[in-house]
């Protein structure tokens, strides 16, 4: 298998009313997992716009981007996809509400949950440390170590 250069992701930690949105992870309901909303980084624009613009295109929400506060990378052993995330703190500037209309222009985010902590432990939810960091406001910026991608 060819070696294949990581590809740099941005996601966004939203917590409304003690409540973290998140997304599906996979188009067409492949899978049950659940995460951040966010996406690849665009050349030209910082992490902050690009993340700003992701989450525009798959909720319809407008946010202000904060600080980084967690990194993870995992990949993908049989197709050898390889994506480093950043995770920063942001904060809705309009509405919490999501259209059920809402397209995702790339067509992968058709569901959005606004989920409790409680809920987490429950979810098929990824990273591992996203519930940790989300709610615990006070965490100093954490790393998630490599894991493989489980379908």
């Amino acid at each position: 298998m060819p070696v294949k250069s990581p590809r740099i992701a941005v996601r966004a930690i939203i917590v409304h009313e003690e409540r973290l949105l998140l997304v599906n992870a996979w188009p067409k309901g492949r899978s049950s997992l659940l995460c951040a909303p966010g996406g690849g980084a665009e050349p030209g624009a910082s992490l902050p716009q690009n993340l700003a613009r992701e989450v525009h295109e798959e909720t319809g929400l407008t946010i202000s981007v904060g600080l980084p506060c967690l990194i993870n990378e995992f990949h993908d052993p049989r197709s050898g996809f390889h994506q480093i995330e950043v995770f920063f703190r942001c904060a809705l500037t309009g509405s919490a509400t999501i259209s059920p209309d809402w397209k995702d222009p790339e067509h992968v985010v058709t569901e959005h949950h606004w989920v409790t902590r409680a809920d987490m432990a429950r979810l098929n939810v990824k990273p591992d440390a996203l519930s940790d960091v989300a709610f615990n406001l006070d965490a100093a910026l954490r790393y998630d170590p490599l894991e493989a991608v489980a379908h």
